[in-house]
């Protein structure tokens, strides 16, 4: 088992000291689902929720997400982003949003937690502007689905089962 790069040999949190590694392209991709009732994934594909465009509102969340990602997590760097997406694709079965985040940076440490990150803001951003008319979804299935560039190089997730 790998030692964690957070964690000093005195068993103490520190910030990894990326100065001497390379600046290389690093990516990554993270996904998640926000189930929902059929009649409330009706209000998000119309546009009638009484608090406007959910999904543009959610992207825009993302993106701000990926972007300050160090100020919410303690022992992340803070990057020069140099592309954030968030993309919803509408589901009917089962019933919700499937949210995917990209991130890319020319740096000495990668985006993984930003494109998490992205993902995770998105989702509850839709939460939120839909929770009047469902308390009921849930948030699942946040992962990395893929990363590219640095020491430990490519990445990819196996594929769901389920459709999701």
């Amino acid at each position: 088992m790998s030692k964690l790069s957070h964690i000093d040999d005195k068993g103490q949190a520190r910030m990894v000291d990326v100065s001497e590694k390379a600046i290389t392209a690093r990516r990554a991709v993270a996904e998640g689902f926000i189930s929902m009732r059929p009649e409330t994934l009706v209000l998000v594909e119309s546009g009638q929720s009484k608090k406007g465009d959910v999904i543009g509102a959610a992207r825009i969340a993302g993106i701000m997400a990926a972007k300050r990602t160090h100020e919410l997590i303690p022992l992340c760097h803070p990057l020069a982003i140099t592309k954030a997406t968030v993309d919803f694709a509408l589901s009917e079965v089962p019933p919700g949003v499937h949210v995917k985040a990209e991130v890319k940076v020319s740096g000495q440490t990668g985006v993984e937690m930003e494109a998490l990150t992205a993902v995770s803001i998105a989702c509850l951003t839709l939460y939120d502007m839909l929770k009047a008319v469902d308390k009921s979804m849930t948030v699942d299935g946040v992962r990395l689905v893929e990363k590219e560039g640095g020491k430990s190089g490519k990445f990819k997730a196996r594929p769901r089962s389920g459709g999701r």
